[in-house]
């Protein structure tokens, strides 16, 4: 088979995809249109997030037997068309839920004990300990929104804490040892600490508004490692200032793809964003949870395993 590689990957990728006995280019620049005039000489794509595979790029690819995302969802993909048309779908989740578990967990920790306050307010030479006096997490419940491959990580991550961890998802039966499920009315009563997972899906989008977040019976701390457009920033923004909600962990943030690559360029910055980056209750990272050194080969490994295991 003929692969198509369209994005950078750690070196194990190609190696090991051409130790299975395919053939593989890379192409890393050309427009879409232009790979999408010669893809249908290719049996496979690997993709990260370069650019969507919508209904008229599938057509285009008359021979395509796979998709393979080196990453954990598969929301640039037209899943139903692709399916429909017997592509093979391949994602990678198991090769970053680990990192993502650490970094939420991280997040969550900063938060509770105002690390990159203090930090800075140290480093402006005040000496503040009241002002950053922490809580603890023990003794609380945290409530895990999409438990799947991230979501197990990360509850699995929190078994050292004397704490309650419970999990909402929409699939039946997928709690386990580490979280008890529970519908999301029980979820919303009874967390301290929202931690998301979920991928990007007509239910997700501006799943965190206003009506979710009244829905809960106490102020909480919200972490979302998921997908940007799953919390709507204007309504977390009121909330962070009514206190309802106490503070925020983002790694991911609505304005990711469609124009977060050049919102700094511009003279006037959404102003729920101008709140997000000046409030000291905000926890931003660059889309970075799943992004470690480690879980760079553990993706590209996975994806040469699932090949492996469905073509060979």
């Amino acid at each position: 088979m003929k692969i198509l590689i369209l994005d950078t990957n750690h070196p194990i990728l190609k190696k090991g995809i051409e130790n299975l006995g395919f053939h593989c280019d890379d192409d890393f620049n050309s427009s879409k249109e232009a790979v999408q005039e010669k893809i249908h000489t290719y049996d496979g794509i690997v993709i990260r997030s370069r650019f969507s595979i919508d209904k008229t790029f599938l057509d285009e690819a008359t021979n395509l037997k796979f998709i393979a995302r080196v990453g954990a969802g598969l929301e640039n993909i037209d899943i139903t068309y692709a399916e429909k048309k017997g592509i093979y779908l391949i994602a990678a989740p198991e090769g970053n839920r680990n990192a993502v578990g650490e970094h939420t967990l991280g997040m969550i920790l900063s938060l509770f004990n105002k690390l990159n306050k203090a930090d800075k307010e140290i480093r402006q030479g005040k000496w503040l300990r009241e002002a950053n006096r922490g809580i603890e997490l023990d003794g609380k419940t945290v409530g895990i929104i999409g438990y799947g491959n991230m979501g197990k990580a990360f509850a699995k991550k929190l078994r050292g804490f004397d704490i309650t961890v419970i999990c909402h998802d929409i699939k039946a039966n997928v709690g386990d040892e580490n979280a008890t499920q529970v519908s999301l009315d029980q979820l919303q009563q009874q967390s301290n600490v929202v931690s998301l997972h979920t991928p990007e899906t007509d239910l997700t989008v501006d799943m965190v508004n206003t009506d979710f977040i009244n829905g809960f019976e106490h102020p909480f701390w919200i972490i979302n490692t998921g997908r940007g457009k799953c919390i709507n920033t204007k309504d977390l923004v009121a909330a962070l200032k009514s206190e309802k909600i106490l503070g925020a962990g983002l790694d991911v943030l609505e304005y990711e793809k469609s124009s977060f690559e050049n919102l700094f360029l511009e003279d006037n910055l959404p102003d729920a964003f101008t709140y997000l980056i000046n409030s000291d209750k905000v926890l931003l990272s660059p889309h970075v949870a799943g992004w470690t050194y480690e879980s760079h080969e553990k993706l590209a490994q996975t994806i040469v395993d699932k090949i492996k295991e469905k073509f060979c």
